[in-house]
């Protein structure tokens, strides 16, 4: 499969799980505990633990009844929906996925969670519960990958409330389940900044077995969201402002860690992408980072042997949306092999079914726009260019 005789690799491709994914899935001794949809309709994000809510798209969720939620769903996913019939009525089963794929012309794809993304943002108390959770996740990907393997590639989830745990799971989902990554959130989790010491072993680990790390922010969760926190009681404003901010921003904080912390110049082969937040504002933070070096390189030289953006250079990517043309800059800025596709089907801020045809009216070569939509993405995730 091509389009128009490109190649394309999706490296952020969702799926909606089944609400009752973790009571099928998880351990018997933490069933009780599991994370559950608070309504069995498929394209919805909302979850609750222990009896708890622990996301809900509505600024005053904890007043509002299921039957509300659906009614208050975004436009934007009833808009969606059109486009999604075949997938709803088979609940988002492996075959519609790859009928997805086909649509859009995806010969490969990364595959990531949706409830997934709201059950990893939450900071876990219990390490060994969260442990439970991921492995439980990863499990079910693993069998819906299995449709058809060589096209769909699980990316694992893992949890680093404990991060030795992290680590025994990112080790199992490449060795046991065939995983080609790992995602984390960006935001911080136990307070605790990404170029911590504490998770030196799981970039070890990910450097040596080849996979590739990931950022992914969702809104909303239950971890610290940069800008986002500030509109969650404006209900008319919360998807526009608070959806806005949260994703780019807290982006630019994990990229900052991983380039001006430290942390790539002691892992020089891990590989790290920041997915779903655009690419356009790279080139000023890249500067600004290298700014800040160069003022304080006395101080910076101490932990780092070169300036942050080269660290991004060597190491990292980005994603450009379908119908982003500021990206352009950013290409212009450092060049055309750190930048990544992606549809980000099914969800309603994504292009389906036009994401790939969007993507190859953008203002590039046809150099870059091969380096895009397959070679950096599989240099990312370890595959066969």
């Amino acid at each position: 499969m091509s389009k128009n005789g490109f190649k394309v690799m999706d490296s952020d491709m969702h799926v909606y799980e089944p609400w009752d994914l973790w009571r099928n899935y998880i351990d018997p001794e933490y069933k009780e505990r599991a994370p559950v949809g608070t309504t069995k309709d498929p394209l919805t994000m909302n979850m609750a633990m222990g009896g708890k809510l622990i996301a809900n798209f509505l600024a005053d969720s904890d007043e509002k009844t299921n039957e509300e939620e659906q009614a208050r769903q975004p436009l934007e996913i009833k808009r969606a929906q059109k486009y999604l019939q075949e997938a709803v009525e088979r609940s988002f089963d492996p075959v519609s996925q790859l009928h997805a794929m086909e649509t859009e012309g995806i010969d490969v794809s990364m595959i990531y969670p949706t409830r997934g993304m709201v059950v990893a943002g939450v900071d876990y108390t219990d390490g060994k519960f969260a442990a439970a959770v991921a492995r439980a996740y990863n499990d079910w990907l693993a069998d819906f990958c299995s449709e058809d393997s060589s096209k769909m590639k699980g990316v694992a989830m893992v949890l680093v409330a404990e991060v030795q745990e992290a680590v025994v799971e990112a080790r199992r989902a490449r060795e046991k389940l065939g995983f080609v990554g790992i995602y984390l959130h960006p935001n911080p989790i136990r307070g605790r900044n990404w170029h911590d010491p504490a998770y030196d072993p799981l970039w070890a680990q990910c450097q040596q077995l080849g996979m590739g790390v990931t950022f992914h922010e969702t809104f909303k969760c239950g971890l610290p969201q940069a800008i986002a926190d500030r509109f969650y009681k404006e209900p008319d404003r919360i998807w526009t402002m608070g959806h806005v901010a949260c994703h780019p921003i807290e982006q630019m904080y994990a990229c900052l860690c991983m380039c001006a912390g430290g942390v790539l110049e002691k892992f020089p082969q891990m590989r790290v992408a920041f997915l779903e937040c655009n690419a356009s504002w790279l080139p000023f933070w890249l500067w600004r980072m290298d700014e800040h070096h160069e003022h304080r390189q006395e101080q910076a030289s101490k932990y780092l042997s070169m300036k942050p953006s080269d660290y991004f250079k060597r190491q990292c990517y980005l994603v450009i949306d379908p119908d982003e043309e500021p990206a352009k800059y950013a290409l212009d800025w450092i060049g055309d092999d750190n930048f990544i596709f992606s549809t980000d089907y099914p969800h309603p801020d994504g292009k389906y079914p036009f994401s790939t045809e969007s993507f190859l009216k953008l203002p590039l070569s046809d150099e870059a726009k091969r380096k895009v939509l397959w070679d950096n993405c599989a240099r990312l995730y370890g595959l066969a260019a």
